[in-house]
């Protein structure tokens, strides 16, 4: 079984889709694909494995989230923040490239 300590990437990390060219901010890691089957029918077209580590992410200069597969993304090592209206509610500090997660916000 896949364990979230197995996943690439953390929560608080900026990332970059490779097929659609976006960046982003992971804020919660799924060990395994955790949505229903309809969707991955209709959203998940290149279709990604399964059972293997998928990320929620907000949008950099968006007001969306997407849900993605760890084969889709990479380390974006541009060192610049993410521009979310979520991420002051989600995160305290933007510190080494990195979102710090304020975990005492509700």
């Amino acid at each position: 079984m896949v364990q979230i300590s197995d996943a690439k990437f953390a929560v608080g990390q900026i990332i970059h889709h490779r097929l659609f060219d976006y960046r982003g901010v992971i804020v919660d890691v799924d060990p395994v694909f955790c949505g229903s089957e309809n969707w991955y029918e209709r959203v998940a077209r290149s279709r990604p494995p399964k059972d293997e580590p998928w990320y929620h992410v907000l949008v950099d200069n968006g007001k969306h989230n997407t849900y993605v597969s760890e084969q889709n993304l990479e380390v974006d090592d541009s060192s610049e923040g993410v521009n979310h209206p979520l991420i002051a509610d989600i995160f305290k500090d933007f510190k080494d490239g990195k979102y710090v997660v304020n975990w005492l916000k509700n």
